[in-house]
């Protein structure tokens, strides 16, 4: 598969771990590519995007080449480009709100671009998709993608909460409330199985799913509440295997793909996260060890990693997996990591002020 390409969910999970580190030059360019690329009508935004910026990202097969290790089909373009995947309205609007907090300046355009983000989102968030892990499956209502539909309305109140009347008044305030209070009932009442004791891949579901391990990182739910430590354990229990955190598993999901794959890295950093945010910091430290330790020699990682060969497999080398690490670095070093900012902005903001 061609992946030359910016994902907006991958570049907004970079730019948040730039600007935690403080290079907000590089998160100021950043945030204007994305302005510009995702500018005109939010029913045409593309989940990636050319490097430039461009849209035409065609996919077509090479039957003539065999692939790394005979690993059939080549594909050049990806078709996932025409996906829908609500999460990444989420990350657009997470992005800004986080930029405006670690005091990039707000534009005009961020706020137009938003608004009417939103009015979208209102319209399409009750609507299956094909999810983070972009399924060549039928849509479903991924579990993973309405949260961050919530994220893209909790983060709107906030900056409303911040900016005034410039972005709006009393009563549009007061419908971002509303729909982000009917998001929040609608996951927790569909996306919850009581049986399992876990949040699940998607509505009517019996599958777990890696994502689920971002919902207290985005501040969904608290990290002690019993829902999210169900969900945890759930996890380690039916998807933590070898030491190391699959995204799914396949033997139970419609994704288009061939059976079997490696340990998704970022989905192991996650846990780790999850694990400082219940306090278990020595169950953290241990298993971010165990991932460096998968490093090559100039200390790069794979998207994935093959337990039984004990190697790295997938793309290599992989933005997702780098950010995760250097997201879970700060969380076991610092008092309010990216963890706790992303999960409560307001608590953050005192930090940097102090």
């Amino acid at each position: 598969m061609d992946y030359r390409y910016c994902w907006l969910r991958d570049a907004t999970f970079t730019l948040l771990a730039l600007m935690h580190a403080g290079f907000y030059d590089e998160a100021r360019a950043w945030r204007d590519w994305l302005l510009r690329a995702v500018a005109g009508s939010p029913d045409q935004l593309q989940i990636m995007y050319g490097l430039g910026g461009e849209r035409r990202l065609e996919e077509w097969e090479v039957p003539w080449l065999s692939g790394y290790e005979d690993s059939r089909p080549v594909r050049i373009g990806n078709a996932a480009v025409k996906q829908t995947q609500l999460d990444v309205y989420g990350e657009i609007l997470d992005a800004l709100y986080h930029a405006h907090c670690h005091g990039l300046p707000t534009v005009d355009r961020a706020i137009a671009i938003g608004r009417t983000i939103l009015g979208h989102l209102a319209r399409v968030w009750r609507q299956p998709d094909e999810g983070i892990w972009e399924v060549r499956g039928p849509p479903q209502h991924f579990t993973h993608s309405k949260v961050m539909a919530w994220v893209a309305f909790d983060r709107a109140v906030k900056f409303r909460e911040q900016l005034g009347p410039q972005v709006g008044g009393a009563g549009e305030e007061e419908g971002l409330r509303r729909i982000r209070d009917e998001i929040h009932q609608d996951v927790c009442e569909r996306g919850f199985d009581p049986d399992l004791g876990s949040f699940v891949q998607a509505y009517g579901s019996k599958s777990l799913d890696a994502s689920l391990l971002l919902l207290p990182l985005v501040g969904f739910l608290p990290p002690t509440d019993p829902r999210i430590v169900g969900t945890v354990k759930a996890i380690e229990q039916r998807l933590f295997v070898d030491g190391f955190v699959l995204r799914y598993d396949t033997g139970e999901v419609v994704d288009g793909l061939p059976p079997g794959e490696g340990a998704f890295l970022a989905c192991s950093f996650w846990l780790a996260d999850n694990y400082i945010l219940q306090g278990r910091v020595h169950e953290a430290r241990e298993l971010f060890e165990r991932l460096l330790s998968l490093r090559n020699d100039v200390g790069l990682l794979a998207e994935e990693y093959d337990p039984r060969l004990s190697r790295q497999v997938g793309n290599f080398p992989q933005a997702f997996s780098h950010v995760a690490l250097v997201n879970t670095a700060y969380n076991l070093t610092r008092a309010q990591g990216p963890a706790q900012q992303r999960a409560d902005r307001d608590k953050a903001r005192r930090h940097l002020a102090s």
